[in-house]
């Protein structure tokens, strides 16, 4: 047994034994054949290297000669090979230090083992070169059947934020249904950078079973060429020759046609600036059935539209986290980490881009390289005064944006958009106010009526907006407003200085916290001046401005005083804005000295009495005085002859007779708005057909029960807004010989019922077809909205264009009208305090399904609980809109 176990261990340990031996022997051959390896391994790179050479020339020839486009399996190839030579390279570069350490380092145990390694790695790289050598042999190289033709765009590193515009915008491209889609926003919102994720998604798909064969990438620009989009085209299918270039573009237009409509495309088309005749150039008409794409880049929203683009994609700037790390990427952690202070500074300067990814790469990318507190202060403070300032902004951004501005029709136009950079940063402009603006300005003429005006206004400003020079800004208590991107307004603030040759024509300060009038170099070339929402207390300085036309100072709430020596000097000053400054008392008399003066703004001021050299301004078109709750009066208020707006509403010294009188004598007055509190003068106002043509904003307040028992509104066909408060009024008509006849108030879209406890209903309102807001609160008698007893007589559906229903401690209202309707604009209906009367809303199933989601707003639970719903599938619908709000009353 013992013999046994020692011939059995004498056995393993031989076999162990041989085994290293091999091992050792095999390891060691690594370390004998190194040089002969080395210059194996050189002749093989030579010869692979070779071999490549000639296959692209191959390729090449393919590729110019017959628009083939060469096979993934030749890419892929050479694509190894660049992997090897680099492996090559890097291996090759230590090659007489290995040797060295061979011949003269000794056998050490560690030399050794380096020896082996690198030998090893040698011996391992021959093979693979050999090998990729051996199959560098391909008898096709290139082909046109069935092969993509498509080129993945390069793309900068740091692109942040896109991924969901991109996700959106990609499975909208790809729903059946598209076949053309266009990408609209402003200039440097990152449009291309989009458009370019795109194409490489496709190129990406290109030889797959859902692929398409081509992707085509032309850049348009404001130069439009259709023959040079087709040379760009046929570059890319294969038409190259100088011959094909020399052909009319009808025939190069019926070989591209032939040649795309056999095969499924994508053509993307970037910045384009005026409609692109795809037919013209021979483009297919995409459909379902071949599957093709056209996409486009355009700063324009209405190119979208005149493309037959039915839902355009707006390319908006990024959100302020998404913007934040853009810039982090550009500056660099580096710059960021040097002192604690600087990433806090760094948050306001990428502020300052307001998102805007064009400006904060260029931005990001100048702060780079700057490493002290005091050179982001700086950064800070040259973006909130003047960008262009900045190093690199008037290079690089500015002149990008300019191609907007350069591409508007008329100068008229051009003027309106610069002159909205008058309003501070990120600020809502009111879509009146700046067209009231506009027209005493002088840039809309040739319009004796103002309505017509007016809506030459709007066109300036839907085509600014489509432009994306400016962006809509909402609407807020049945005013309108638009937006200007912060970039933008220091672009138009660069062009309106002219460039930087006239750096002083438009001064604006707004919104910067000044305590007094800026220091001006030479005030003789200011055009225009913006010093809104600031803290200036005194005005007392004067100043030679024969040029300047508009002054705006509304909203210094410190202001006190204005020295009449200040308006003397100001002979073209045709707008004058004075509103909000709340402290101001006191107007001097040289106002009369603004000569040319056509707009003046004195709302939410306390002015006591106004100038008697006011009744001097001869050429004054339009004067607010609303909400000056310390004036005493306007009388002469006639001696204004060129007066046509006049707003008077929430005013202290409420009309007289004589007011109405002297209004009477007002030719040209065209628009009026105002606020009644006596029985004798609105029945005065509503008989004066002169002045009821004028009214859009009417209030009527504190009529007693005994002066007016029915209020019996006639035809009023510019009212905009009514507000009927504290009255004893029982009834309101409209005048039968229009009742039932066209609209008798077709642009009313506001209607405040508040305090009148002698009203049953409502039924008025069906003579208001474009009424979006009604409120009505506090009226304890009121029981219907709309009677159908009153209404039986009148074919006409109410609140077709309602958008919010308020209503609010109306104990008896038991109904809003006997039927549902479909409510297609209905945001909100809000039902509050004593309400509990009212069971059941004009709603069914098929309600508000044009429109957004309606939000129905209560405050008591006892009163949702108690809603009887239309039926089963309504109450679905609507409960979970259901919400409860308390307010503080």
């Amino acid at each position: 047994m013992g013999n046994c176990v020692s011939l059995q261990l004498q056995v393993t340990c031989d076999e162990v034994l041989n085994h290293l031996r091999s091992c050792f022997c095999s390891k060691l051959k690594y370390i004998q054949n190194l040089k002969k390896n080395l210059v194996a391994l050189e002749t093989a790179m030579e010869d692979l290297k070779a071999v490549r050479a000639d296959l692209l020339r191959k390729v090449h020839a393919a590729e110019e000669g017959g628009g083939l486009q060469r096979l993934h399996q030749i890419k892929v190839w050479l694509e190894r090979v660049k992997t090897i030579e680099s492996k090559f390279n890097g291996l090759y570069s230590t090659r007489d230090v290995e040797l060295e350490r061979l011949c003269f380092n000794g056998v050490g145990p560690k030399n050794l083992r380096l020896s082996y390694l690198y030998g090893k790695r040698v011996s391992k790289m021959l093979k693979m070169v050999e090998d990729l050598k051996s199959k560098g042999f391909f008898e096709e190289v290139a082909s046109r059947a069935a092969r993509a033709v498509g080129e993945e765009r390069p793309l900068t590193p740091t692109v942040v934020g896109q991924e969901t515009v991109l996700e959106k915008a990609w499975n909208h491209l790809m729903d059946d249904g598209t076949k053309i889609m266009g990408l609209y926003g402003m200039g440097g919102v990152g449009k291309t950078t989009l458009l370019t994720q795109i194409n490489n998604k496709f190129v990406d798909l290109c030889g797959t079973h859902d692929g398409v064969e081509i992707v085509i990438w032309v850049v348009v620009s404001g130069d439009l060429q259709l023959h040079k989009i087709q040379h760009r085209i046929g570059n890319k299918i294969g038409y190259k020759g100088v011959e094909w270039k020399r052909r009319k573009e009808n025939q190069k237009a019926l070989d591209i046609f032939n040649f795309l409509s056999k095969k499924r495309f994508v053509l993307l088309l970037d910045d384009i600036w005026r409609k692109v005749d795809l037919t013209e150039i021979g483009i297919p008409n995409p459909t379902t059935k071949n599957g093709c794409k056209i996409v486009f880049t355009t700063r324009s929203l209405a190119i979208c539209t005149s493309m037959g683009v039915h839902e355009p994609m707006e390319v908006q700037c990024l959100s302020t986290n998404n913007a934040w790390d853009l810039f982090k990427k550009k500056v660099g952690e580096n710059t960021l980490d040097i002192h604690p202070d600087i990433p806090k500074i760094a948050r306001k300067v990428a502020g300052a881009c307001r998102g805007l990814p064009l400006a904060l790469n260029v931005i990001g990318e100048t702060m780079s390289c700057k490493k002290t507190t005091q050179e982001w202060y700086h950064a800070v403070d040259v973006l909130k005064t003047y960008a262009a300032d900045f190093s690199d902004v008037k290079e690089k951004i500015l002149p990008i944006l300019k191609y907007s501005y350069d591409n508007l029709e008329g100068d008229n136009v051009k003027s309106c958009f610069l002159y909205c950079s008058l309003f501070p940063e990120d600020a809502l402009i009111d879509k009146e106010r700046v067209i009231d603006y506009w027209i005493c300005e002088g840039f809309i003429e040739g319009y004796e009526s103002k309505e017509r005006a007016v809506n030459q206004g709007y066109e300036i400003l839907g085509t600014l907006v489509c432009a994306s020079l400016l962006m809509e800004g909402g609407k807020y208590d049945n005013k309108s407003y638009v937006r200007m991107h912060d970039v933008v307004r220091e672009m138009a603030l660069w062009i309106a200085s002219d460039l930087e040759k006239h750096k002083g024509s438009y001064i604006v300060r707004a919104g910067v916290g000044l305590n007094e009038v800026p220091k001006v170099q030479n005030w003789q070339l200011v055009t225009r001046t913006s010093l809104v929402n600031n803290k200036i207390k005194e005005i007392d300085e004067s100043h030679e401005c024969p040029k300047l036309t508009t002054l705006l100072l509304q909203n210094n709430r410190c202001l006190v005083s204005i020295s009449g020596e200040f308006f003397k000097s100001m002979p073209r000053l045709v707008v004058l804005d004075l509103s909000w400054n709340v402290e101001l008392k006191v107007l001097p008399e040289q106002i009369s000295e603004l000569v040319s003066l056509r707009y003046l703004d004195l709302s939410e001021s306390n002015i006591v009495r106004l100038p008697v050299g006011l009744q001097k301004l001869k050429k004054l078109m339009h004067l607010n005085l609303e909400s000056m709750l310390c004036l005493e009066g306007v009388s002469g208020i006639s001696n204004l002859s060129s007066l046509k707006t006049l707003k008077l509403l929430n005013f202290i010294m409420w009309p007289t007779m004589s007011l109405l009188e002297e209004l009477e004598l007002l030719e040209h007055l065209e628009v009026l708005t105002v606020e009644i509190t006596s029985s004798s003068v609105l029945k005065q106002l509503l008989c004066s057909h002169r002045l009821v043509t004028c009214l859009q904003k009417l209030s009527i307040k504190y009529i007693e029960e005994e002066s007016v028992k029915v209020l019996t509104l006639p035809s009023i066909q510019d009212l905009r807004e009514v507000f009927i408060g504290g009255c004893g009024i029982r009834e309101i008509m409209i005048e039968r010989n229009t009742m039932l006849t066209s609209p008798c108030l077709p642009h009313l879209s506001k209607v405040l019922i508040a305090g009148c406890n002698g009203l049953k209903d409502l039924t008025w309102l069906l003579f208001a077809p474009n009424l979006t807001h009604l409120s009505v609160w506090n009226s304890s008698q009121l029981e219907e909205i709309i009677s159908q007893e009153n209404a039986a007589r009148v074919d006409i559906v109410p609140f077709r264009k309602l958008e919010y229903l308020h209503l609010w401690d109306l104990p008896e209202l038991m109904s809003i009208y006997w039927s549902p309707l479909p409510f297609q604009y209905l945001n909100l209906i809000n039902v509050q305090n004593d309400c509990q009367k009212l069971r059941k809303l004009p709603l069914d199933s098929q309600s508000c399904v044009a429109g957004e989601e309606l939000v129905i707003e209560y405050g008591d639970e006892e009163w949702k609980e108690k809603v009887e719903w239309e039926d089963e599938a309504t109450r679905l619908r609507f409960l979970p809109s259901c919400k409860l709000v308390l307010y503080d009353v």
